[in-house]
């Protein structure tokens, strides 16, 4: 457990910060930073609305020897009850569009044709934008949450398709050493991860920052793109739930769906404290008003140990674990 930070600690960052136009706050609750609507407070809290200011905020903390949190729209991840320390950055960075239009930093890998957005641009967002350009390649997106970076880090997906197969590069901050542009081979995509998601899964204090990506995304006909995006909405509407939830929480193990792992050992609408698998889609938890982290996990280990004895599977978490834990989320199996 990192040890208490000095005031001189606080007072440079927080000097560093407003330096850089970020209002700060302390102790700020993150259960309504994040869509399980779970989580303790955040040491300090900012928001960066440029990728300036996110780029200043990671240096700032990592030049104060703190470590830094980075969430987009809160989804995929649970935030522990006892909160996070460090900086926590809300990602609202917004500017999205044609490469050609894109002020930021010029690189190799940047082609007048692609797509370009900064890492805090809502997914779906994104999605129906292009659909309205009639660019195609992210209408599988229009109903996946979250942001770009979460995207580019958790390679997300739906419908068969998934980041990798439009991502052209992703400009990212690393500690201690600063922009470096990435290709998707550079990435190392496989389902539901990347290399910027194994580093962020070894809980380095100083941790990767996407700050944009650049996407191919060829010409496609609106009509039938639009078609395919109404589709999607309509079939998520359909079997997922609407209570607060992170999303999918397993993925799927190799030729398998963890809903119907779950499902089938009769965990469908289980429930401990106000946490509970949907009674909708066993592969989703939901917040049933009153959960805690310590709720949340608790189920998952319960999924875990029943899937790996009864089907020798081992069910592997989709989200990300943020913030301070007692000891390690996940239970040995």
């Amino acid at each position: 457990m990192r040890e208490a930070v000095t005031v001189r600690d606080m007072l440079r960052l927080e000097e560093r910060l407003r330096d850089a136009g970020l209002a700060v706050t302390r102790d700020e609750s993150l259960a309504k930073r994040t869509t399980f609507r779970i989580g303790g407070p955040a040491d300090w809290f900012a928001v960066a609305t440029s990728v300036a200011q996110l780029e200043a905020a990671a240096e700032a903390a990592a030049e104060s020897d703190l470590p830094l949190t980075v969430l987009g729209g809160g989804s995929n991840v649970l935030v522990s009850d006892a909160g996070i320390r460090g900086l926590v950055v809300a990602n609202q960075t917004r500017w999205h569009g044609p490469a050609a239009e894109w002020t930021g930093a010029p690189h190799a890998l940047l082609r007048e044709e692609q797509w370009v957005a900064e890492s805090g641009v809502p997914l779906a967002g994104l999605a129906r934008a292009t659909i309205r350009a009639g660019r195609g390649g992210l209408e599988w997106a229009v109903s996946v949450p979250g942001t770009v970076a979460g995207a580019v880090i958790g390679n997300a997906g739906a419908h068969s398709s998934d980041t990798a197969a439009n991502l052209a590069w992703a400009l990212v901050w690393w500690p201690g050493e600063g922009r470096d542009v990435l290709s998707g081979a550079d990435l190392r995509y496989v389902y539901r991860g990347s290399l910027l998601k194994e580093r962020l899964l070894e809980g380095r204090d100083a941790r990767p920052v996407v700050l944009a990506a650049g996407f191919d995304l060829p010409p496609a006909d609106v009509a039938e793109l639009t078609a395919k995006a109404d589709e999607y909405l309509a079939r998520r509407r359909a079997t997922q739930p609407v209570e607060p939830s992170a999303g999918s929480i397993f993925r799927n193990p190799p030729g398998h769906f963890a809903g119907k792992l779950i499902e089938e050992l009769g965990l469908k609408g289980q429930r401990i404290g106000g946490a509970q698998f949907s009674p909708r889609h066993a592969n989703f938890i939901v917040n049933t008003g009153d959960g805690s982290a310590a709720d949340v996990v608790a189920l998952i280990n319960l999924a875990r140990a029943r899937v790996w004895k009864s089907y020798g599977l081992v069910l592997i978490p989709e989200i990300l674990f943020a913030g301070e834990w007692a000891a390690a989320p996940l239970l040995p199996l």
